[in-house]
């Protein structure tokens, strides 16, 4: 069992290694693995102490290297099977460098692989971009800036200790500070001060300058991204703080006790809610709690048209869930998670919203609180007493949770449609069945934090099949063709329905479709590939997909 346990452990860590182009330490090594398999490194089921004492039982696989500073840096070494991917790693650009040629080409001109194509290098896919920090980092780095500007200098220590970890960005993409500030510059503003370069969130730049005419308390309630909704729910003073203020908070503790004492039934009923999750009387539920409803999803992508994704999680190439980058919805989902943080986080309003036990089943719409954040979620399975199963709508993974983290959603943030997009990977197939582990893993690490290039082809039973493409290599890498290459999938030249996705579809189960979703409404006949021109005279470039050729 060791001797088997080792060999897919090689595996896995020369997947990993290969996609690292300047390699990776111990540490990050354990990092990855953690991230990737979801259990830490199995050192004591193979008798090692440590990760460096695994690595060098592994010659042929890892080779250890010291970098400048004397830090161990450990690089794979190839075997036959993975020359061609640690070939494509090594030519992958260190900087963003401009292809203006290449926009012109995609503007001009644009086909789709063909069943025969190895690698359908006729397709020209959109530029390279620039690296892209998730969601819930760039609302963490507003977050931590919202009390208070930074020294750049002063950022990480502040960080590690508003976060419990150190803000790691070049895992993210990014090679310096400098490129993450570039692609926050429209919400941070860097400062040039005597005492370095100062961060500063741009809501406070305005609400500096709204206080020469506006009161100071107003000044202050405009701070808030919630306004009026968070002032109705929390006395003033409250909202400038994620904890009451300690005159107000021994107040209400000397009324509970009072109330207690004096054994007010209402008081009771609250309490026995909190505390012993029974039956509560329907007034008591807040008017805006979201009891009966479902979000929506986004609208149908057309059929061949080009979108920038980014892939949030990961089952298998066959069910994968996405984001749309850059799109408005993108960047309300961004604000709406902010804005939670803030109004849950406060206790008095969060207590208005736990659910009683009547309410926590299957199919309830609700939020929790995961790491600090809160996510909009929808129970999937009560497990016992404690715990409950639920789908993050946003981000496609199912979790489990203690029931005291849900709390009801308020009703205004169930307007902003599911932002998780269910999809499988067009025209490929697994070539034993199902999918190994190996090609799983391979596919998570083309994946992880790049925005990718999506070529959309067709919804099947509302899971949407695509192309992926990564163009910040020299050459576009299509996902298809490196999956077939490694020898993990044949390319079919049809879409064969997601066995996993056929299995549990927790987006068709909780999401209502935004409008009809059928082939015959997103996908027509003759329709062809449409892009701006901003040259008027060369009318609109288009791109015939041949059916036979399908």
């Amino acid at each position: 069992k060791q001797a088997q346990l080792m060999e897919v452990l090689k595996k896995e860590v020369r997947a990993m290694l290969i996609a690292a182009k300047a390699g990776l330490t111990p540490e990050q090594l354990e990092e990855q693995y953690m991230a990737m398999v979801c259990k830490p490194l199995p050192l004591r089921d193979l008798g090692f102490q440590s990760t460096l004492e695994l690595v060098t039982q592994m010659p042929e696989v890892v080779r250890i290297c010291s970098s400048k500073n004397g830090a161990l840096i450990l690089r794979a070494i190839a075997d036959d099977s993975t020359k061609g991917i640690a070939k494509l790693v090594a030519s992958q650009k260190v900087k963003t460098r401009s292809k203006a040629s290449k926009k012109t080409a995609t503007k001009a001109n644009a086909t789709f692989p063909t069943k025969n194509s190895k690698n359908p290098q006729s397709f020209q896919a959109l530029s390279a971009r620039a690296p892209v920090l998730p969601a819930t980092v760039r609302a963490e780095l507003q977050d931590l800036l919202s009390s208070s500007p930074l020294l750049l200098g002063d950022l990480d220590k502040a960080f590690l200790r508003r976060f419990g970890r150190a803000f790691q960005y070049r895992q993210y993409g990014f090679l310096s500070m400098s490129e993450v500030l570039r692609s926050m510059s429209e919400s941070i503003v860097v400062e040039q001060t005597k005492a370095g370069s100062l961060l500063v969130l741009r809501k406070c730049l305005a609400n500096k300058v709204e206080q020469e005419e506006v009161p100071q308390g107003e000044a202050q309630e405009e701070e808030m991204p919630q306004g009026e909704a968070q002032e109705e729910e929390m006395p003033q003073g409250e909202a400038q703080e994620e904890e009451m203020p300690q005159g107000e908070a021994q107040e209400e503790e000397m009324l509970q006790d009072e109330a207690e004492e004096e054994e007010m039934p209402q008081d009771e009923a609250q309490e026995e809610e909190m505390l012993q999750g029974e039956l509560s009387p329907t007034p008591e539920i807040p008017p805006d709690a979201v009891q009966d409803k479902s979000l929506c999803s986004l609208p149908p992508l057309k059929r061949r048209c080009l979108v920038g994704v980014m892939v949030e999680f990961v089952v298998s190439p066959s069910q994968f869930y996405i984001h749309i980058c850059g799109t408005e919805a993108s960047y309300k989902l961004q604000d709406l998670m902010f804005e939670m943080r803030h109004v849950y986080s406060h206790k008095v309003s969060s207590d208005k919203y736990i659910m009683p036990e009547s309410a926590v089943r299957p199919g309830q719409l609700c939020c929790v609180m995961v790491s600090k954040w809160w996510y909009r979620v929808i129970i999937h399975r009560v497990i016992n007493d404690q715990e409950v199963e639920v789908f993050c709508a946003d981000y496609g993974h199912l979790q489990i949770v203690q029931k005291s983290w849900l709390r009801f959603l308020k009703w205004h943030y169930s307007k902003l449609p599911a932002q998780a997009i269910p999809c499988s990977l067009a025209w490929v197939k697994p070539v034993e069945g199902m999918w190994s582990s190996a090609a799983v893993l391979l596919f998570k690490h083309l994946c992880r934090f790049k925005e990718l290039v999506g070529i959309v082809d067709e919804y099947v039973n509302g899971v949407l099949y695509l192309f992926l493409c990564d163009t910040s290599t020299k050459e576009d890498v299509y996902f298809h063709s490196v999956l077939r290459d490694m020898g993990y999938a044949d390319v079919c030249g049809e879409n064969v329905p997601s066995q996993e996705f056929e299995e549990l579809n927790p987006s068709a189960l909780y999401v209502q479709p935004s409008g009809k979703q059928g082939n015959a409404e997103v996908v027509e006949p003759e329709l062809r590939l449409q892009q701006e021109s901003r040259d008027a005279d060369s009318g609109t470039a288009t791109s015939k997909l041949d059916g036979a050729k399908l």
